[in-house]
């Protein structure tokens, strides 16, 4: 069985929710998945100890996905770059990561999105429906944001979103 990008996405957005009770009918709408999809992730995330399993709720594993998130991701989801498109900024373009960098002539990253208000060259998101779901979670945006510097960032954005993305996770329920 092999990890799929949706399986971060739901892995994210449960540590953006917090230890709050969910269901995959809920999490499905949220991350305009479907539910089964939703529940294929959970499942190909139980199998990788990506998350647990407690009675009959589905928890991310921190210190597992802490550990994937910073070391292996970056070999596993790269991302597709392109040309100049509208779109959410993403990486060091967007908060929490903006406020350490200063702007530069270059056009930042952005996940294409007809809606963005930025334009930027194209960073492709984790899954598809990733800048959907971030415009209603703020926390899963941010979360999203640190993970997709880490993916393919320079050495200090990298540097900065790891410790970024440990003191999030640190927070974890």
């Amino acid at each position: 069985m092999n990890l799929k990008p949706q399986d971060v996405l739901l892995l994210l957005k449960l540590v953006a929710m917090g230890k709050k009770p969910w269901s995959f009918n809920k999490i499905a709408v949220e991350l305009s998945m479907s539910p089964s999809e939703v529940h294929a992730a959970a499942n190909r995330a139980l199998a990788a100890k990506l998350a647990v399993k407690q009675d009959e709720n589905i928890w991310p594993n921190i210190r597992n996905l802490e550990d994937f998130l910073l070391h292996g991701i970056q070999y596993v989801f790269i991302p597709d770059r392109g040309g100049l498109n509208r779109g959410m900024p993403t990486a060091y373009a967007s908060a929490p990561l903006n406020a350490w960098f200063v702007e530069d002539k270059e056009p930042p990253p952005v996940w294409p999105d007809p809606e963005g208000n930025v334009r930027g060259t194209i960073f492709s998101p984790l899954y598809k429906s990733v800048p959907k779901a971030a415009k209603q979670d703020p926390k899963l945006y941010e979360l999203l944001v640190l993970v997709d510097a880490i993916r393919d960032g320079r050495a200090r954005e990298k540097g900065i979103a790891e410790k970024e993305l440990k003191k999030r996770l640190s927070q974890y329920g």
